[in-house]
């Protein structure tokens, strides 16, 4: 997907549209600041405003995420490559998350037991003080555990071993979950079976 291609297709409607981008983002309840990057190809429109954007600018999603208007002659597989364009992207951006979840939980994991253990081992007089260096990383290790959870329950998906359904839990869910590193027992809402569930990438 050539996001600067895309970008000067969006200022090239939004010009046709009369609008400025200032009026274009007040209209989308955005700053003018995010058409610009788009505009500038720096990033794409976000999934949740494409259709009210392509409706403000008379064109299709298919027509956007192609950076052109698509005739009826391509468009079956402008679409088809603009789809597997996307999955590819959200596959990228789910390995990323996944890495920096190991990032996250290291860092948590130290934030949390190196104050236990320099509390432990250091010679302080005062009892009090001792206890709050130990409980100074409790919060914000917990915390960052927390978030670790999150990155790892909203990337990728989870297969039920039983019907091989794959599909996000809620957050509630995987923290209460019994795991095995990313695999974690869960209840398909697909057949409502407990098993074993291992993290995956790709929707099929």
């Amino acid at each position: 997907m050539d996001q600067v291609k895309i970008g000067m297709f969006i200022a090239d409607c939004r010009k046709k549209a009369k609008l400025t981008q200032l009026q274009l983002a007040e209209k989308l309840g955005i700053t003018d600041r995010a058409i610009s990057k788009w505009e500038t190809g720096k990033s794409l429109p976000d999934s949740s405003i494409m259709l009210e954007l392509c409706g403000m600018l008379g064109i299709t999603v298919n027509d956007l995420l192609s950076g052109e208007v698509v005739t009826m002659d391509h468009y079956n597989k402008e679409l088809e490559n603009n789809l597997l364009e996307m999955v590819k992207q959200k596959q990228e951006a789910d390995r990323k998350l996944l890495a920096s979840e190991w990032i996250v939980g290291i860092l948590s994991f130290i934030v949390l037991f190196v104050p236990i253990m320099l509390g432990a081992l250091l010679p302080i007089e005062k009892e009090w003080a001792r206890l709050i260096l130990v409980f100074s990383g409790f919060i914000p290790g917990i915390i960052g555990f927390c978030f670790a959870t999150k990155i790892e329950q909203v990337a990728g998906y989870y297969e039920c071993k039983h019907c091989k359904h794959r599909y996000v839990p809620t957050y509630k869910a995987v923290n209460m979950a019994p795991h095995i590193n990313r695999t974690r027992y869960m209840r398909c809402p697909e057949c409502g079976k407990q098993s074993w569930q291992k993290k995956v990438l790709t929707k099929e």
